[in-house]
């Protein structure tokens, strides 16, 4: 019982900390996210792995490279590894602890069972600071391929959607 209550004392005194944790956005910040999927009988699976590096150029906009490494591991076959490398631009909204985001990437997609091509398009997501410097942020990505500048038009309506969750750091 003793344990309970004092956990219940040291969780208490964490939440008004993370509830006043307002974002310091330093001059650049570092994320590391994961996402993952697998058919129901987990007989196709694909791991992810991410990580970016941004530059603010303001309080609200952020430029930065993001790379993706991708795991695909299909029943019967070898694990596969792709990986994808873009450029983005995201602009945040508001200054509390939540900050909501929109943006856009474009880059290109490499790997051992994939086209080599460019890809592109709209992001959003929301990065919620828990310490000065720190924050959890969740993102959708609508990613397109494209071969050149005409064919980007005519692929748009034939995209897919990422999805991930991970943590931050400004410095």
């Amino acid at each position: 019982m003793k344990k309970l209550f004092k956990t219940s004392l040291l969780v208490a005194a964490m939440v008004p900390a993370m509830a006043m944790a307002e974002p310091m956005t330093g001059g650049q910040e570092i994320t590391l996210s994961g996402a993952g999927s697998s058919d129901k009988d987990f007989d196709s699976t694909v791991l992810s792995v991410q990580g970016s590096w941004g530059q603010y150029l303001s309080e609200s906009s952020l430029w930065g490279v993001r790379q993706t490494i991708n795991a695909r591991d299909n029943e019967g076959d070898n694990v596969n590894f792709d990986g994808s490398t873009r450029v983005f631009y995201d602009y945040m909204f508001g200054t509390g602890p939540a900050r909501p985001f929109i943006g856009a990437s474009i880059g290109g997609i490499y790997g051992e069972q994939v086209d080599e091509t460019f890809m592109g398009g709209p992001e959003l997501g929301v990065k919620y600071w828990v310490q000065d410097n720190t924050f959890i942020t969740a993102m959708a990505e609508y990613q397109f391929l494209f071969k050149s500048a005409s064919d980007a038009q005519d692929r748009y309506d034939d995209g897919a959607i990422f999805y991930s969750v991970g943590i931050g750091y400004n410095f």
